[in-house]
């Protein structure tokens, strides 16, 4: 079965906890602090395997965590930093975020790597929090939550040329033909229902992939048909083979079939129609087919609204009429056209670099009232904070107090009609406010 799109959930491993410890030795009075910083979470990155060529292995597994780092120890030992979590990819996979629709990155070569949950540090011992006025700390920071996030992955099939055209017009005959792929070939529509790929090998020396991509129909880019679900693989494509049926059996226009075909290209994205294209006429071996061709080239040298007139080649995959030219030519085009932006690397260019944090633009701190009449705060810097403070000691919630104050969040709730005595709430985590 071949999957080009799923969904999965990544959470990275929370940072080990800091330790709060005293060095008690003999003849050693009077020790000072001694507790270790925590180890670092482990990350989740995803790597390029070049052994896939689906994601299929995602079909039921779908939940990647990584492990936690160790807590810190006694006598200053820092805990051991837990190994980040590698989950392998095929090439060619576009990932995003799946709640915000945010791209994060493209990974098109070999042994790419992404990090896309990056895991939390390690919370420092109380050894970092000694000071003249307090030589003996009793606080300690827990460990940094892990980034936890859903993914969209999207596979785009990497070749270099890309068959297009309505269903049964030839596209699979022609890749059994001249590659040694083999795909499912029959008398009906929609014969195709995944990309199949093939190595075109010629005799001078050179080599290109070529996939035969399932049949569009009219309103493809809007969902009808097989839709949008394979448009988006014509995109890494550089040179374009557009098939269209010569033949007339199937009582169409070839062109009329022509034009819907390159409307729905332009509609997905216009950028895939600047990319060089060979119109491609096929089964000419048929009866009506050589009338039909000159009727249709007729036609495009009466169309006004084309840019540039497109180049047409005759070829009939069952008589091998016109192959060798066929591919002679698209190896030419080859060399010479550069590689095209994907939507997504578009994307990833705009923004610059990829964005794993939370918004600096964004408030440090919300504040709101339920039906209780309890504050609740709330916010991805204030909840990181609390989550790491250690609740075990009075020194560490004396320091979130502080945090809190150095924040604004006391004025805050001031302005807001917060009294003494109010409760304010951070998760599930209650305490009374007070002046």
């Amino acid at each position: 079965m071949f999957v080009d799109q799923v969904k999965i959930k990544v959470k990275a491993g929370k940072g080990g906890d800091g330790m709060v410890a005293f060095r008690r030795e003999k003849y050693v009075p009077n020790g000072g602090p001694a507790g270790g910083d925590g180890g670092k979470g482990g990350s989740v990155i995803l790597k390029v395997d070049q052994g896939l060529r689906t994601l299929m292995d995602f079909r039921y597994h779908r939940i990647f965590k990584a492990k936690s780092g160790q807590n810190g120890m006694i006598k200053g030992m820092y805990g051991r930093g837990a190994e980040d979590t590698y989950i392998a990819v095929p090439e060619g996979t576009t990932v995003s975020d799946a709640d915000t629709g945010e791209i994060l990155g493209d990974l098109v070569e070999a042994g790419q790597e992404l990090v896309v949950a990056k895991g939390g540090r390690g919370g420092r011992g109380n050894i970092h929090f000694a000071s003249a006025k307090n030589p003996a700390p009793e606080i300690a920071e827990n460990g940094e939550p892990g980034i936890e996030r859903n993914l969209k992955l999207e596979l785009k099939v990497l070749a270099d040329v890309g068959l297009v055209g309505f269903p049964s017009v030839g596209k699979s005959t022609l890749l059994s033909v001249v590659t040694s792929a083999k795909p499912k070939i029959a008398e009906y529509h929609f014969t195709t229902l995944v990309p199949n790929l093939g190595m075109v090998r010629l005799d001078d020396g050179r080599d290109f992939v070529m996939a035969d991509l399932p049949g569009l129909i009219e309103g493809a880019s809007a969902g009808v048909g097989l839709g949008i679900q394979f448009l988006r693989h014509v995109e890494r494509t550089r040179v374009i083979l557009h098939l269209v049926d010569m033949s007339g059996m199937e009582g169409r226009d070839p062109y009329e079939d022509y034009l819907k075909i390159n409307a729905e290209l332009k509609s997905y994205d216009p950028s895939i129609l600047e990319r060089p294209q060979i119109v491609v006429a096929s089964k000419m071996d048929m009866p009506d087919a050589s009338e039909n061709l000159a009727r249709f080239k007729e036609q495009l040298a009466q169309d006004h609204t084309l840019a540039k007139q497109p180049e047409v080649m005759e070829i009939s995959s069952l008589t091998h009429q016109g192959l060798e030219a066929l591919m002679l030519r698209t190896a030419d085009l080859l060399a010479q056209t550069p590689k095209f932006e994907t939507v997504a690397e578009k994307e990833l260019k705009q923004a610059g670099y990829y964005k794993f944090e939370a918004d600096e633009a964004e408030a440090p701190f919300t504040i709101s009232r339920d039906a209780n009449a309890t504050w609740i705060l709330g916010g991805a810097k204030l909840e990181k904070l609390f989550k790491m403070t250690n609740l075990e000691h009075d020194e560490s919630m004396m320091r979130f107090a502080r945090q809190l104050r150095g924040m604004g969040v006391d004025d805050a709730l001031r302005e807001r009609g917060a009294k003494n005595g109010d409760l304010v709430r951070i998760g599930d985590f209650t305490f009374e406010f007070v002046e």
